[in-house]
């Protein structure tokens, strides 16, 4: 059995959904549980544990694996899960730019991991410091949902469809996580090289059928029951589920490249201060076992 984390749901799990009700893993030969975890930082923590108390594999942003690394850890990325996610910057009706965010509490996940560090970025980009702003952890996107709602952020980076039920309520969207940095890499799968040398037959059969899922979503003939799937996980109607097939059907599956990691190595050391030689992308991820699934 492989233990599966997740952060929080959204379109950019649908292949995981297909893979789950078309029992897409069990026919590549291998069981997944699957554990919602809310929390980037409770889930990273556990994925570095692993063990019988911990996670297998984790969907990540590129960033908590590269820290990782850094501070010690085998992590490494292992396959892309999704693009990167349109997430919208989310704020306040009285809010109109991302400078009208100075002095304001910002909802996110972790203070330094995954968007936190393009908040930063783009702060910075816009002229002001993080310490203009004020960083809250609430964790993953229902609990940022829920804090905007409550008047306890001033503004978060957020994916649909929380996005949309948000500015529904009459909150403002700022711009996009695409817009902001468009080359980005999205989510990965990532998971512990010492956890690899003795489950390498079982990682082969997930990644098998989490291809196959994505093969059963590009296919045009499954477009009603993937549109009927997507509502039972998310809170959107089917207009929606259908925008977003066509989405799928139109983009080519989700890579990860050693470009991409730079880009994220850039990120981190900025964000952190290293001041050690940045590492190759290859100390941070393993490709070969796509190439081995697909042989």
């Amino acid at each position: 059995m492989i233990r599966l984390a997740i952060i929080s749901e959204g379109v950019n799990t649908w292949p995981l959904y297909v893979a789950q009700s078309k029992r897409l893993f069990e026919a590549a030969g291998v069981e997944v549980a699957v554990t919602l975890t809310g929390s980037s930082v409770q889930q990273l923590e556990k994925l570095r544990q692993g063990g019988p108390d911990g996670y297998d594999i984790g969907f990540q942003q590129s960033d908590h694996v590269v820290r990782a690394v850094e501070e010690g850890s085998d992590l490494c990325i292992l396959m892309a899960q999704a693009h990167a996610p349109e997430l919208t910057l989310v704020a306040a009706a009285d809010i109109h730019t991302v400078a009208d965010l100075k002095g304001k509490t910002i909802a996110v996940d972790g203070l330094n991991t995954g968007y936190s560090l393009l908040l930063r970025k783009l702060f910075k980009d816009r002229g002001f410091s993080e310490a203009e702003t004020r960083l809250v952890e609430f964790g993953g996107s229902q609990e940022r949902f829920d804090a905007m709602k409550r008047g306890e952020g001033a503004a978060c980076f957020i994916n649909p469809p929380f996005d949309l039920n948000l500015l529904a309520l009459g909150f403002r969207s700022l711009g996009t996580s695409g817009e902001f940095f468009p080359t980005y890499p999205g989510p990965i799968a990532a998971a512990k090289r010492s956890w690899i040398s003795t489950h390498e037959a079982e990682l082969l059969a997930y990644i098998r059928g989490f291809n196959h899922a994505y093969d059963w979503l590009h296919d045009p003939a499954n477009t009603e029951e993937a549109v009927d799937l997507l509502p039972k996980h998310l809170q959107i109607n089917r207009d929606y589920a259908r925008r977003a097939v066509r989405k799928i059907y139109s983009a080519p599956r989700p890579q990860i490249s050693a470009d991409g990691v730079r880009q994220v190595i850039d990120v981190v050391w900025e964000a952190e201060g290293y001041q050690s030689p940045k590492g190759a992308p290859e100390k941070y991820m393993d490709l070969s076992y796509l190439q081995k699934a697909a042989a």
